[in-house]
């Protein structure tokens, strides 16, 4: 496994970053563990959930079990960069949500015992509030650092003129800021590049990517009925997209490669992306992506997968700041 360092600080964390959303609602406990096991194993040291995770289980379930699994093992948490996140309703308390500095301290409290950790290396706000303004939201979080409660802090499904401001906040008070932003980018979805990688190019701030393979669309053919991609959603992506895919599914071949291992590579030869994040369901799913960061794409790939999904605007590396 490969490491980068996170956005402009000195720490070092995996290519491959194990998203746990489908963690208890969708993948058993038994077989959550023998991923994060396997995890451990491929030398990923980056985890990544939040503390509305739970699905039918209800929110929290997926910290919990996180909590459970490094419970087995005291010196699994020293192992690992602990993430999670903020924002999402908890409960039907009409404060119990947000980023109020309120709600920031009892959650970041709460995730902690959910976790059964003393902190947490990277606490992120799950989506912007546009009602919290930053100097509340930094008050909170310089209140949770000097408790020695959180490390650093970054952002999720922030639009680029938001990260603008917050850094500029944090630098005219002397913080270090927000250090990354968990955004949607993929092959197929390239809008981040837009105004989200420009920002976070000017500001040091990394980019983590989720959904890679488009919720299934860029992983490839597949019989499986269970997943996300037997979805309605995800079926009518495909048929929108069926001759981008098409042309996409012959290159991967042409390299001798899957799908997945192809756009997650893609993702990772990216200006800016610090790391993928890897969803799976099943413990095979996450086996066959592993070796997509030692995937190296030679310059006439990477511009025949631009030609096939097309980007949104110039590289962030053509911006003059």
């Amino acid at each position: 496994m490969r490491f980068r360092r996170l956005g402009r600080t000195a720490l070092q964390v995996s290519e491959l970053c194990l998203g746990t959303m489908n963690f208890g609602p969708l993948t058993s406990k038994e077989e959550s563990f023998d991923i994060l096991n396997d995890a451990l194993a491929a030398g990923v040291n980056f985890i990544d959930t939040a503390d509305q995770y739970g699905g039918r289980l209800g929110v929290g379930a997926t910290e919990r079990l996180l909590g459970e699994w490094l419970a087995e093992d005291r010196s699994r948490r020293g192992r690992i960069v602990l993430a999670t996140k903020v924002h999402e309703p908890m409960s039907e308390d009409i404060n119990d949500r947000g980023l109020s500095a309120r709600h920031i301290q009892n959650a970041c409290d709460a995730s902690l015992r959910r976790l059964g950790v003393d902190h947490i290396d990277l606490y992120q706000m799950h989506h912007i509030d546009r009602a919290a303004q930053p100097e509340e939201i930094w008050q909170a979080v310089d209140r949770l650092i000097a408790q020695g409660k959180i490390t650093y802090v970054g952002s999720s499904n922030f639009p680029g003129w938001a990260i603008a401001r917050f850094n500029e906040k944090a630098t005219a008070s002397h913080r270090l800021g927000l250090v990354c932003e968990q955004s949607l980018y993929n092959l197929v979805e390239r809008r981040a590049e837009l105004e989200v990688l420009p920002a976070c190019q000017a500001y040091g701030v990394g980019v983590i990517a989720w959904s890679p393979l488009a919720g299934g669309l860029l992983a490839g053919v597949t019989t499986d009925t269970s997943g996300r991609r037997a979805g309605a959603q995800a079926q009518d992506g495909a048929r929108m997209n069926s001759e981008q895919l098409a042309d996409f599914a012959a290159l991967c071949d042409g390299l001798g490669q899957s799908p997945g291992v192809v756009a997650i590579s893609w993702l990772l030869h990216q200006p800016g992306v610090t790391s993928a994040i890897v969803g799976p369901r099943r413990r095979d799913q996450f086996a066959s992506l592993l070796k997509a960061p030692e995937l190296a794409l030679e310059a006439a790939v990477l511009s025949r997968l631009d030609a096939i999904f097309p980007a949104c605007g110039p590289a962030p590396e053509a911006y003059a700041w």
